[in-house]
């Protein structure tokens, strides 16, 4: 297939309404997928949602359940770069020629839902509904054992929610998406609440006791088991290693030690541990305990690219896709953990909807000057007006501003170099990345292409 069919394919797809502005509804989804024969209904599914974690705990359950032997499907948001990236069989992210194929397969469905929409003067399906489609058909298609989902936003009426998960997993709850999802903790908690379903079992990480509560009522009205991070299960101790921690974790069926896992930070060991529980949960009702050996293999196996992700060395450049205070605390814990640095430089862009401020006090701790510019989105914050919410945070003398990416990384280049020591074993600069993840995807895409530095 032609690189033109696959942009055509896409203009097609994100000319629909963006995954920014989705419709609180499931009714779109359902239309489409019971036209295709309700796809989502032919494989058991582990469903994720939360604030922080989602990405890398589902990338953590699906690598486990292969390991044990299950051919997988995992659907997560967003990505790094490409879309089908989004979509992956049995560890593989679909190929291009099978995403053009999958798409001419479903695409006259979907305009078969518009049509139907219409006539009730309802919008069409979104990008994220028609896309959320689009995986549970390839899902159907490949075939898979079982799907692990990602919740787009929320819970309750995000597309995803359509299909009856066996498993509610629960990652972090906090503040995010506030005009969507609510302005408090609890409103959060209550609409990723939707995603609980009658009889079925919940799996949760530790949580504050506003979004507990809304989990636990959830849970009791549905009949639902509950078993949380501290009470249920947990990390019993952690230590860091060369390229990821060694960590104990007592399952809800098993204790498991000596268990090296390949991801940076405190809050990656926490993912393992809910991501432990979910297959504990899902393969045997929490009473059977996971092999060791596929634990191991699982384990090791798992990635979580754009999460403290080393990008490049010399200087030292990590991306990380924390967008928010909590996860921008995650992310400082991490890099103050695992890296020795002299001096930490950050290039930092926010999208308009975000809490700058939050993520720049997480952050100042850690970072001794900020490199301001913009993602390439049209929701950037104008970097002039987001180096004047750092500076109020930390003063005009930690912060640069230089709106192109480009020139951006060469002045945090220039930075770092200024603290460099000729001394290999002292502690160098490091360069971080963080605050968008269409940044992200961006630094990513231009360390690939032209290399670093």
């Amino acid at each position: 297939m032609s690189d033109t069919a696959l942009d055509r394919m896409l203009d097609e797809l994100y000319g629909r309404v963006g995954e920014r502005s989705p419709q609180p509804r499931l009714s779109a989804t359902r239309k489409a997928l019971e036209l295709l024969g309700d796809p989502h209904r032919s494989y058991p599914i582990v469903h994720i949602t939360g604030t922080n974690g989602k990405t890398s705990t589902s990338r953590l359950i699906e690598s486990i359940l292969r390991a044990h032997g299950l051919r997988t499907g995992l659907f997560t948001s967003p990505d790094l770069g490409y879309l089908g990236e989004r979509i992956v069989v049995d560890g593989e992210p679909i190929t291009e020629d099978a995403l053009l194929d999958a798409w001419s397969q479903v695409k006259p469905y979907l305009e078969l839902a518009d049509a139907e929409l219409a006539k009730t003067d309802e919008p069409p399906l979104t990008f994220f509904e028609a896309l959320t489609v689009l995986a549970y058909a390839v899902f159907a298609d490949a075939p898979i054992d079982v799907g692990v989902v990602e919740v787009g936003m929320g819970g309750e009426w995000d597309s995803t929610n359509v299909a009856d998960g066996q498993v509610a997993v629960f990652t972090p709850i906090d503040l995010d998406h506030t005009q969507r999802l609510g302005r408090t903790v609890a409103e959060i908690a209550r609409t990723k609440a939707g995603i609980v379903k009658p009889g079925r079992s919940v799996v949760s990480a530790a949580q504050g006791q506003e979004a507990l509560t809304e989990l636990e009522r959830a849970a009791e009205l549905s009949e639902a088991d509950v078993s949380l991070e501290g009470r249920d299960f947990g990390v019993v101790s952690r230590t860091p290693a060369v390229g990821g921690q060694m960590v104990d974790v007592q399952g809800r069926a098993g204790l498991y030690t000596g268990v090296f896992v390949p991801l940076l930070g405190a809050h990656q060991a926490q993912n393992t541990a809910v991501a432990i529980a979910a297959v504990e949960t899902f393969l045997g009702d929490g009473q059977q305990p996971i092999t060791g050996d596929v634990l191991a293999e699982g384990l090791a196996g798992a990635t979580s690219p754009g999460r403290l992700q080393v990008a490049a060395r010399t200087p030292l450049l990590v991306v990380d896709a924390a967008h928010n205070p909590h996860g921008v605390a995650a992310m400082t814990a991490g890099l103050a953990e695992s890296f020795r640095l002299s001096h930490v430089i950050a290039v930092l862009a926010v999208l308009s909807d975000k809490d700058a401020e939050g993520m720049v006090r997480a952050a100042a701790g850690l970072v001794d000057e900020f490199v301001v510019t913009a993602s390439p989105s049209d929701r950037s914050t104008d970097p002039d007006r987001l180096a004047a919410t750092v500076v109020g945070v930390v003063g005009a003398d930690r912060v640069v501003v230089e709106p192109d990416i480009e020139r951006a990384l060469e002045v945090a280049r220039d930075l770092a170099a200024e603290h460099a020591d000729a001394s290999d074993a002292s502690p160098q600069p490091g360069i971080v990345v963080f605050g968008s993840i269409t940044l992200v995807a961006k630094v990513l895409e231009r360390v690939r292409e032209r290399g670093w530095p």
